[in-house]
């Protein structure tokens, strides 16, 4: 199937994509954003979070639906509080939640999205014939979006966010409920936009996996506030070292002591994810195994994962 061809850079290749200078965001006494400063390089970046992050308040700051309480933000060169339809203009979203009409099809509801982003009629018929077919809804696209699958309708989404041909993706949960194979299908277009079509992607998620799979760069919120931030490696090598540590009886004094000591501790099955300060060893946690008396059996490198540093983001985002 051919894939409807990559926009021209809008911007310097190395240039952010997304800048974001003490942005925060209250609701009442809640304060969703606390002071976010970060650049969203091009490529592919994963923003995580646990729920109550702040990503849901960030995507709608930067797509120009909400603005910020503090702070100032920028979209491909564009302000989204001063110009908000021009950076909707160069920017496709895909909703975590279904954005489809009852009783259009799949084509007319993708060509409708085109329309409301500024293309002819025409053009957005065609750029809509063409996204479906990337997509893998080429043979289907005269269905009502209501008949649809759960995944279906997901690609439907996909192809309303590509269909003007943005400059800039913001893909918001875009596996979410989906069955493994329609997971794998979707991640591998969205790694082919970025990779072989040069689209920007932001990938807004919680499922860890999908942001290993898709992105190069990573960002981490807790609290409102941006706990890690960089590529790939550089989130992983973070500045602790990990541990796998297995031992016998009530851990909880081994678990606060180490704690008390700077470390960090996940649970993993019947181990123990020890997060130690860089350089330090396994001192530490011998040190705590001798002052609350649990019973060391075993300690062993731990390689790091995503999931390893946003555990520990989230715990100390928390204040654990």
């Amino acid at each position: 199937m051919d894939a409807p061809a990559p926009s021209p850079p809008p911007t310097d290749g190395s240039a952010p994509v997304v800048s974001l200078r003490g942005i925060g965001r209250d609701f009442g006494r809640v304060r969703a954003l606390d002071g976010v400063t970060l650049d969203l390089p091009p490529g592919s970046v994963g923003l995580l979070g646990p729920n109550g992050a702040g990503k849901s308040t960030m995507l709608k700051i930067l797509l120009g639906l909400l603005p910020p309480s503090r702070g100032e933000a920028s979209v491909l060169g564009v302000d989204p509080v001063r110009d908000p339809r021009g950076v909707r203009r160069r920017v496709g979203y895909m909703p975590e939640v279904d954005a489809y009409i009852t009783g259009l099809t799949g084509v007319e509801s993708v060509s409708y999205a085109g329309v409301l982003s500024g293309l002819p009629r025409s053009a957005a018929m065609q750029r809509a014939h063409a996204v479906l077919h990337y997509v893998g809804l080429g043979e289907i696209r005269y269905r009502k979006v209501e008949e649809f699958s759960t995944g279906m309708r997901q690609r439907v989404r996909l192809a309303q966010a590509l269909v003007h041909d943005p400059d800039l993706l913001f893909l918001d949960e875009p596996t979410n409920g989906l069955d493994p194979d329609g997971r794998e299908e979707i991640l591998e277009v969205i790694r082919d936009l970025s990779t072989r079509h040069g689209k920007r992607v932001v990938l807004c998620s919680h499922l860890l996996r999908d942001v290993e799979r898709t992105c190069d760069h990573v960002v981490l919120l807790a609290a409102g506030r941006v706990a890690r931030q960089g590529t790939m490696a550089e989130v992983r090598g973070g500045r602790k070292d990990f541990l796998r540590v297995r031992g016998r009886g009530e851990s909880a004094g081994f678990e606060a002591t180490l704690r008390a000591a700077g470390c960090s501790v996940a649970r993993a099955g019947a181990d123990l994810v020890v997060g130690v300060p860089g350089g330090a060893g396994t001192a530490p946690v011998f040190r705590a195994a001798a002052e609350s008396g649990w019973d060391l059996r075993a300690v062993a490198p731990e390689e790091v994962s995503l999931e390893d540093v946003f555990v520990e983001a989230v715990a100390s985002g928390n204040g654990a």
